[in-house]
């Protein structure tokens, strides 16, 4: 959010979350296949979902799916939309500025956690889809704007929000031992492990990673997530800079 499917449907072989359709052909509900696909792209990979391997989970025919998607940009494009829709903000009555910055930078990343696919999507593809943009667009500059913010500076605020929480997300997916030990097994181990990688460095060549070995297994923690929020949310609030100049 990957075991075999049969092509016969059976139901040792089908994979978690599949269904069987009623008819062959009968083409299940859009959010269904969505849905569907957004879970074989966030468990596995982008790459792995193909039209042949999204029907098998359905239970269709291939070609059942060329009635909402004609390629598989379609239904990339189709994905980005329904999860970049899906962002909620918490209520900010009374809140402070610096605390809804801090929200919304959370916000994202938790949805780019929760959707790992999004982080190449956002990368590849832009939206012109109105769901999508009322979610984590909208919403998100109206949040900007209502804690005070002068309108081009919401703007300002929220692309260096949203680049620090695609930036973070995509460099902590592939670093697991990033994750917090208590709440993730296995994680305290991998963590070991890696400080371990960083001390056994040539010390001759890398003195400064290897007396740091115990900092650097933290740079894909939430702990180095808060500190660089933190950061940005005190620079946001600081004081307008000089508005960018064309180059």
């Amino acid at each position: 959010m990957g075991e075999p499917v049969t092509r016969a449907g059976g139901a040792a072989g089908r994979k978690k979350g599949a269904v069987r359709a009623s008819q062959p052909n009968q083409a299940p509900p859009l959010e269904r296949v969505l849905e569907v696909a957004i879970r074989i792209g966030d468990e596995e990979s982008l790459d792995a979902l193909t039209m042949r391997r999204l029907a098998g989970d359905l239970g269709v025919g291939t070609m059942t799916l060329y009635r909402y998607f004609r390629t598989k940009n379609e239904l990339l494009d189709a994905m980005a939309d329904e999860i970049l829709g899906s962002l909620v903000l918490p209520p900010m009555e009374g809140v402070g500025a610096a605390e809804a910055l801090t929200v919304v930078a959370r916000s994202l990343r938790d949805m780019m956690r929760a959707h790992p696919s999004v982080v190449r999507l956002f990368g590849s593809r832009t939206t012109r889809s109105q769901r999508a943009m009322r979610g984590s667009y909208e919403q998100v500059l109206q949040a900007l704007v209502d804690i005070g913010l002068e309108p081009g500076r919401a703007v300002r605020a929220y692309g260096l929000l949203l680049v620090y929480a695609l930036g973070f997300s995509g460099y902590e997916l592939p670093r697991p031992w990033g994750r917090d030990p208590q709440q993730v097994e296995g994680v305290g181990e991998l963590r070991r492990q890696r400080g371990l990688f960083y001390q056994a460095l040539p010390q001759d060549e890398f003195p400064v990673m290897v007396s740091l070995s115990d900092v650097l297994v933290t740079l894909p923690s939430d702990e180095q997530f808060e500190w660089g929020l933190a950061v940005l949310v005190a620079g946001i609030l600081a004081g307008p800079p000089p508005e960018p100049r064309p180059r």
